[in-house]
């Protein structure tokens, strides 16, 4: 039986690996041009999705979301130099993550999540990574949108394509 949110969270993986991989392609000031969007450049939408996933991670790892959002706080405002340094953050946490994953937790388990900015709710752990992998496109989303600003294509990172470039983690 296919685990569903794992499955969507490697493609989350590939398709942060994808965009950042084009963002390697391009001269490094991309990371760095003031565009207008949703964020002021790229870097600070990739450490965005960084510090999201970071946090959703310690939730479903046990932590409260109050003190997740308070661990990750600097990673909220920091940004980086390189593509590559955005690939190895990236990377580190979804190891961490896949390691949870692979670790046979109930996905289907409910906590009790207290949002600070909506209340408390009974959230099932695969909501939650349902929700990264979410929040993760919309951003991506985003910075395809600030490289055409910038006169660069983007790449393709949809769930489709990632079912024929990884089709052996997405068969049914």
């Amino acid at each position: 039986m296919t685990n569903h949110p794992a499955n969507m969270y490697h493609y989350h993986v590939w398709a942060n690996q994808t965009i950042i991989g084009r963002i390697k392609e391009l001269p490094n000031d991309v990371l760095s041009q003031e565009v207008n969007s949703s964020f002021p450049t790229i870097a600070h939408a990739l450490s965005h999705i960084y510090a999201i996933d970071k946090t959703w991670y310690l939730v479903l790892t046990g932590t409260g979301m109050p003190e997740a959002m308070q661990a990750c706080g600097a990673d909220y405002v920091k940004v980086y130099d390189t593509a590559d340094e955005y690939a190895e953050l990236y990377a580190k946490l979804s190891e961490q993550v896949g390691q949870w994953l692979g670790s046979g937790v109930d996905v289907e388990q409910t906590i009790l999540l207290d949002n600070p900015f909506a209340g408390p709710r009974e959230t099932r752990l695969s909501e939650i990574v349902l929700h990264l992998v979410n929040h993760g496109t919309y951003h991506r989303g985003n910075i395809s949108t600030m490289l055409r600003q910038q006169g660069h294509a983007s790449v393709m990172n949809d769930y489709s394509l990632y079912w024929y470039q990884r089709p052996e983690a997405s068969s049914l």
